[in-house]
């Protein structure tokens, strides 16, 4: 149970997890539910079909993304939770961010996605997670005592 729910009291992975679930959160919310602009989950679904993405991995983004999400801002299954927001950074890094590139688009130039180096620092905020746990303020904290 420990390597499931121990975790560090450290208040700076704390942090970050909350960062990284929040910001899963709003991106899991649009594709599920359709909230922030999002397109809700027939139509993300719909979408990643249309790209040949398998429907059964379309589905698993978006509730990866979704429940990783409030995992993570509730520090609830902490390892879990930043394990599929790993599992899902390395298929968008795969699929669609590679091919252009390391940078983001800040220019916002038209025909040019953009690069992985958000998607990275993503990787390395889960990684953390997934290496200290939940920090001092988790849920995880709470019922590892």
């Amino acid at each position: 149970m420990d390597l499931l729910l121990g975790t560090s009291p450290s208040w700076g992975i704390t942090v970050v997890r909350i960062t990284l679930g929040v910001i899963f959160f709003a991106h899991g919310a649009q594709k599920v539910l359709g909230w922030f602009g999002g397109y809700g989950l027939k139509g993300t679904t719909a979408y990643f079909a249309s790209t040949g993405l398998p429907l059964a991995v379309a589905y698993a983004v978006c509730f990866f993304e979704f429940l990783g999400g409030i995992g993570l801002m509730l520090g609830l299954l902490t390892r879990p939770a930043a394990l599929a927001v790993i599992v899902v950074m390395i298929g968008a890094i795969a699929k669609v961010h590679w091919q252009h590139g390391f940078f983001l688009n800040w220019e916002l130039a038209p025909g040019k996605g953009h690069g992985l180096e958000a998607n990275l620092a993503f990787i390395a905020m889960a990684l953390a997670c997934l290496v200290a746990g939940g920090g001092a303020l988790s849920v995880d904290n709470i019922l590892a005592r």
